[in-house]
């Protein structure tokens, strides 16, 4: 029962094994070679298809995507104020001043703070004229005195000589 093979019989099976192997790639490449073109133009169009939905795609998610930054700092702003006035009447119903408050008070006191140096120049200049005014009047006062003095000595002298 342990029959040996023939080395014949096994060279003719391969030879044929590999005729046929060499004729079925000989087969696919013409195929291939038919083929290519027509597969690399449907690849070629597919690609083209698939570039084009993916762009209308891409810009479609950017259009939402820019709508929705604008909603959400639309909505973001619209909750500062809400938050800001909240705050502001908090502040206001505990007599706390805003800052509104606090600038328009500093502009009145600049304002004052103005019209009392105007006031201090104008009263300062005034007092400067009484007093260059009085001490002229003090002069002359005392050499009033001086005289009288000076004729009393003389007098004085006079008689007394």
């Amino acid at each position: 029962m342990n029959q040996k093979p023939d080395p014949d019989k096994l060279t003719r099976v391969l030879t044929e094994s590999a005729h046929q192997i060499w004729s079925a790639g000989l087969g696919a490449l013409s195929q291939a070679e038919k083929e290519g073109s027509k597969l690399f133009e449907s690849l070629s169009k597919l690609g083209e298809n698939i570039q084009s939905h993916t762009r209308s795609t891409a810009d479609v998610a950017k259009q939402t995507v820019s709508g929705s930054r604008a909603a959400a700092t639309e909505t973001w702003d619209k909750l500062e104020q809400m938050f800001e006035l909240r705050v502001a009447r908090a502040l206001n119903g505990l007599q706390i001043p805003t800052a509104k408050d606090i600038k328009e008070l500093s502009k009145r006191v600049d304002k004052l703070s103005r019209a009392v140096d105007e006031l201090s120049a104008k009263k300062t200049k005034g007092k400067t004229t009484a007093k260059k005014k009085r001490k002229k009047t003090k002069k002359k006062d005392e050499k009033k005195k001086r005289a009288k003095r000076k004729k009393k000595k003389a007098k004085s002298a006079k008689k007394k000589g």
